[in-house]
């Protein structure tokens, strides 16, 4: 009998598939379907950064083999959140299925399919970013071989959460790697009042967007109105203009680059969004050397929580530097 586990809203938040085409989500504040609903009042913890508990992982030791699937599982959350679906397909052992029960108007549907099914539904459908933090997870390793695992957590867009997931993942080892076999969830909607936003989360998933090699995802964190100038160049205005110098960094680093989070800090000029990126300069014409450089965004942030102006600074002669020579040299 298949083994139905319950996982990710999140990782696929547009997976419903029927002739209608209808909004998987039944809800217009789909992260599939468009952006978050601007009568959402996620302007409030703009001022209480720092102040309030923020999504993570409860802490615990881990076994190497729960460890291993504990990464797999972070890993594969980010990859979803982007769509990168060659990614996914990569992590999922043959006949891998997808089961969901999603509650919505009171009521309870039952969806289920292979996962190569959606894989092949997702090429034609308009996606959009989202990300999804675990709160706790829950992990269980049969002889090594067999991980069993629940995920309870929250599904994101553009910082305000709007889904509260039980992810439930079945994984097996294949040649010394964990692959996904199943992957189950519930999904009920996170009540209107607690849908705040929050800028930690948001630049959270903005850094994740920068990971997706899709420059469109970035464009989308901004306003309609918005403008990026990094270090003192020519600003790029409007969302087409970021996502072509998105994708300007993205062709140097197509195969393994990574914008982590550093931290975001309140000033009286707005706010300070630090980064690191990390990645191989394997590229059009590209050096093969590894690069790691770090910089922030000074943002100024619209009503809505989305980036109006942006000014990135960092060392741009190191960067060419260690695009010539490598980190360290």
């Amino acid at each position: 009998m298949k083994i139905i586990i319950q996982i990710l809203f999140l990782l696929f938040v547009g997976f419903a598939i029927n002739a209608q085409g209808a909004d998987p989500h039944g809800s217009a504040e789909s992260a599939i379907t468009g952006m978050v609903s601007t009568e959402i009042k996620n302007h409030k913890n703009l001022d209480k950064m720092g102040s309030q508990k923020h999504l993570t992982s409860s802490e615990k030791v881990y076994a190497k083999d729960e460890a291993d699937v504990k990464a797999t599982i972070e890993q594969f959350l980010i990859v979803a959140g982007n769509y990168q679906l060659d990614k996914m397909e990569k992590m999922m052992a043959d006949n891998a299925s997808l089961a969901t029960k999603r509650l919505r108007d009171g009521k309870w549907t039952t969806e289920t399919m292979l996962m190569r099914d959606y894989f092949e539904a997702g090429k034609i459908r308009t996606n959009r970013p989202y990300f999804e933090p675990v709160k706790e997870y829950t992990i269980r390793v049969s002889e090594g071989q067999l991980a069993f695992v629940k995920a309870d957590a929250v599904l994101h867009a553009f910082g305000v959460p709007l889904l509260h997931n039980i992810d439930y993942f079945t994984l097996l080892k294949e040649n010394g790697a964990w692959k996904f076999i199943n992957i189950s969830f519930t999904s009920t909607l996170i009540p209107e009042t607690e849908r705040i936003y929050d800028p930690i989360v948001f630049a959270k998933s903005y850094a994740q967007a920068w990971c997706s090699q899709n420059p469109d995802f970035v464009a989308l964190f901004y306003a309609e109105n918005c403008s990026l100038n990094i270090n003192n160049s020519t600003p790029s205005v409007g969302r087409t203009a970021i996502a072509k110098s998105a994708k300007a960094f993205m062709e140097n680093f197509p195969d393994d680059m990574v914008v982590a989070f550093d931290k975001l800090v309140k000033t009286p000029i707005g706010t300070e969004f630090h980064w690191t990126l990390t990645g191989t300069n394997t590229g059009p014409n590209g050096t093969g050397k590894k690069v790691n450089i770090s910089g922030f965004e000074l943002w100024q942030l619209d009503e809505n929580g989305l980036i109006k102006e942006s000014k990135g600074s960092f060392d741009g002669e190191e960067y060419s530097r260690q695009i010539k020579y490598g980190v360290g040299y």
